[in-house]
């Protein structure tokens, strides 16, 4: 079984399960919104995207960021998703990631776009 993300309670009053496509969009955004050294017992799970929410806005921010999220999709759920691609906008003070995949399990494609802060 696959908890929902964020945690809830479904209609019986249990921990709300997610569909499998579903679980996988949910720990794409736990990746990203992670930092490294916060979960305790995994140091380099997360992306650090966080950490550059006051970074400067430059020609070369957005190679770097999708190059730092490639990466920690690639090395964390590489077991689970093969990444289609990685694109980062930088309008004004917003930051938009959009992530294309495919689940292998299934081989059906997958899209995850986050622009602001986790649900």
């Amino acid at each position: 079984m696959d908890i929902d993300f964020p945690w809830q309670y479904d209609a019986r009053g249990q921990t709300a399960a997610a569909a499998s496509d579903d679980h996988i969009g949910d720990m794409l955004e736990l990746l990203l919104f992670t930092d490294p050294g916060e979960r305790v017992n995994r140091p380099g799970f997360g992306s650090g995207i966080r950490q550059l929410v006051f970074a400067p806005n430059s020609p070369d921010f957005a190679p770097a960021l999708e190059f730092a999220v490639a990466a920690a999709i690639q090395r964390e759920l590489g077991d689970v998703l093969a990444l289609e691609g990685v694109s980062v906008t930088s309008e004004e003070a917003t930051i938009r990631v959009v992530v294309d995949y495919l689940i292998l399990a299934t081989g059906m494609p997958g899209t995850v776009e986050l622009d602001g802060a986790p649900r």
